[in-house]
């Protein structure tokens, strides 16, 4: 198993949400995650409540650090689809176990599954950065980005992931039959951030991108939510880039 100094420290297990949430049981906070999908507290506090035994598990059992970590990423996204689902048994045992449920059990079985039916490709091809995208902000980056408009969700991964000119874009979308200018392309680029940033859970921007939502007080009407909107937008666009990189390998089609 790997030791404690080997197991990554998330700042996250510190803020101040997260640690409102350290009283609930582990059957409260997967109550509280299933009926407020809107949020993404409840899943970080269970992230940070479990993390050191996922990753000691999966530290134990990969070939380099860097696949540990990727696998990591890998293994709490799919934990996060399997919760959705999880209905939690009561304490006592169930019929086909002498065990009761506990979902510290159900977290190492999920663990072993993916250890064993997970592909991790050569340490070469991984870009995931662990110290720059944490599983919960990336699995909650990847949903948002999933609900960008096709065009936007293109031109953002050409430009954070690829790193690409506008110039480059503009070649890339022509080619495909779009006639679109320099101009078209950093509109699209802003309104796809603004849309990303919109797409996250609140909680996870206050948690991840330091977002501080304005009092109601200090607000009033739409252009004072709208400049809320603009503030940091271009402030994590390198945060975006590592997080999206695991799982997007070319500037892809359409959908």
């Amino acid at each position: 198993m790997a030791s404690a100094a080997n197991i990554p420290y998330f700042p996250e297990s510190d803020h101040r949400l997260v640690q409102s949430l350290q009283h609930l049981s582990d059957r409260e906070l997967v109550s509280l995650f299933q009926r407020h999908p809107e949020a993404g507290r409840y899943f970080t506090a269970i992230f940070c409540r479990y993390s050191p035994m996922v990753y000691s598990l999966i530290r134990h059992s990969a070939r380099s650090p860097v696949q540990a970590d990727y696998l990591f990423a890998l293994t709490w996204r799919h934990i996060l689809h399997e919760l959705t689902g999880l209905a939690c048994p009561t304490a006592e045992a169930t019929e086909d176990s002498q065990k009761p449920f506990t979902l510290q059990n159900w977290l190492i079985n999920v663990t072993a599954l993916c250890i064993n039916q997970a592909v991790i490709p050569e340490v070469e091809s991984i870009h995931y950065s662990l110290a720059q995208a944490s599983p919960p902000f990336w699995c909650y980056l990847e949903q948002a980005l999933d609900r960008l408009p096709p065009l936007e969700r293109l031109v953002l991964v050409m430009a954070l992931t690829f790193r690409w000119s506008e110039a480059r874009i503009v070649a890339y979308l022509r080619a495909e039959g779009d006639q679109i200018s320099a101009a078209d392309v950093r509109q699209t680029l802003d309104q796809a951030y603004r849309r990303l940033e919109e797409a996250l859970p609140e909680d996870i921007r206050i948690i991840y991108l330091n977002h501080q939502p304005p009092q109601e007080s200090e607000v009033s009407g739409a252009d004072a939510l709208d400049d809320d909107l603009l503030e940091g937008v271009f402030d994590w666009p390198d945060a975006v880039a590592e997080a999206l990189a695991p799982s997007l390998s070319a500037p892809a089609r359409r959908e």
